[in-house]
């Protein structure tokens, strides 16, 4: 691949103030741990930001009538999903919406299902609202992670008024089928609960099924959905800052602005303006991101078999992140066992997800290749 997106290039992020490039004190360790790609922007996104920039006046703004546009229609082409202007709610991370939900739903004490193991702030958005997070145990089955109908049910209780979905799910790579969906609508609408969505990864399913909003099945969970979504994780704009809910109940939408309210601040400007430029002129990069992805995924899976023994990892369906199973290491702390030999990975207990590391492979084959090969060192040692 060659030309403007070529995904092959390698950026130095050293000394940038990198969250990712900045964590390991030993510089030498390569960081593939917190989901952020080590790729640029789609060039047109790079040329709307520098446009901005260039005008010099960086006062307060509002989602223009053509970002409106570009996110509806980005949303019915991809996804058959019809929206409205007015269910759209502007936010400023994908993390303040997951707390502006558990704030704005239910009443302290309240119940909140989350599944694990699952990315961070689902465990920690529901006490940081003086909510009860109910835990649901993902369960693995012939190689594939599933969020069992029968285990949220058993999960319920008279006080649980929220559950918490991730599609697609960050860690374990999974891409929801309609049946697991109608599974879980029929539950939140049996037992009269909300559903918040975290959708931010929708735009990267690598298996070739689209992606399906629970939101989208029928008017009915439509009714009582809050679903999350941003361009920051498909065109690597996370430092911009930008991100939305889509809630078609206005009751929702009312207690959700309601809890926002002089806490929650307004979207950064060029984040916007990203936003704008990714769903109108992003495609080809993202169609073109997409098989980059794929590749690198085949190759990590190949590795991982043949040259990882007592490693596992599960096929990702979506996401560019694995989910690798080292219960099969006689070490006590894989993440400390692996960042000693030169890789830095997410250890699984932040996600609840004891014996495995959550690895990124979004970045340029060369990166992905000295990390994987720094981990076969690091086994070859035992």
């Amino acid at each position: 691949m060659a030309g403007e997106n070529d995904f092959d290039m390698v950026i130095d992020r050293r000394n940038s103030g990198s969250v990712k490039w900045g964590r390991y004190a030993d510089p030498a360790v390569l960081p593939m741990w917190v989901a952020d790609m080590d790729f640029k922007a789609p060039p047109l996104v790079v040329a709307a930001v520098r446009e901005y920039a260039e005008h010099g006046i960086y006062g307060y703004v509002n989602p223009t009538e053509g970002l409106v546009s570009a996110v509806l229609e980005m949303l019915e082409a991809r996804y058959a999903w019809r929206v409205e202007a007015e269910w759209l709610i502007w936010l400023p991370g994908l993390v303040s919406g997951l707390n502006v939900c558990c704030a704005a739903i239910g009443e302290k004490g309240d119940g909140i299902l989350s599944p694990v193991p699952i990315y961070g702030p689902f465990l920690t958005a529901p006490r940081n609202a003086d909510r009860e997070p109910q835990i649901i145990r993902t369960a693995c089955h012939e190689g594939r992670w599933q969020v069992l109908a029968e285990d949220v049910e058993a999960a319920c209780t008279e006080r649980t008024s929220l559950m918490l979905l991730c599609n697609p799910h960050n860690p374990v790579g999974r891409a929801y089928t309609r049946k697991e969906l109608e599974a879980y609508a029929e539950i939140c609408l049996r037992h009269d609960l909300v559903v918040c969505s975290d959708e931010i990864h929708c735009d990267l399913v690598l298996d070739p099924v689209p992606h399906l909003p629970i939101a989208s099945l029928d008017k009915e969970i439509a009714e009582r959905s809050i679903t999350l979504m941003a361009p920051s994780k498909t065109y690597n704009l996370a430092g911009l800052g930008c991100s939305f809910a889509v809630v078609p109940n206005p009751e929702l939408r009312r207690r959700m602005q309601a809890t926002m309210r002089g806490i929650v601040p307004a979207v950064n400007a060029a984040g916007l303006v990203a936003a704008e430029a990714a769903y109108r002129y992003g495609e080809p990069w993202r169609q073109e991101l997409l098989a980059y992805l794929r590749e690198n995924r085949d190759l990590l899976a190949r590795f991982v078999a043949e040259r990882l023994p007592g490693v596992g990892v599960n096929h990702v369906e979506a996401t560019y992140l694995a989910w690798l199973d080292v219960t099969g290491l006689p070490v006590s702390d894989p993440a400390v066992f692996f960042e000693e030999h030169g890789v830095g990975l997410s250890d699984g207990r932040i996600f609840r997800g004891n014996g495995f590391l959550r690895l990124n492979f979004g970045c340029p084959r060369s990166l992905l290749l000295e990390g994987l090969e720094r981990m076969q060192h690091a086994v070859d040692s035992l």
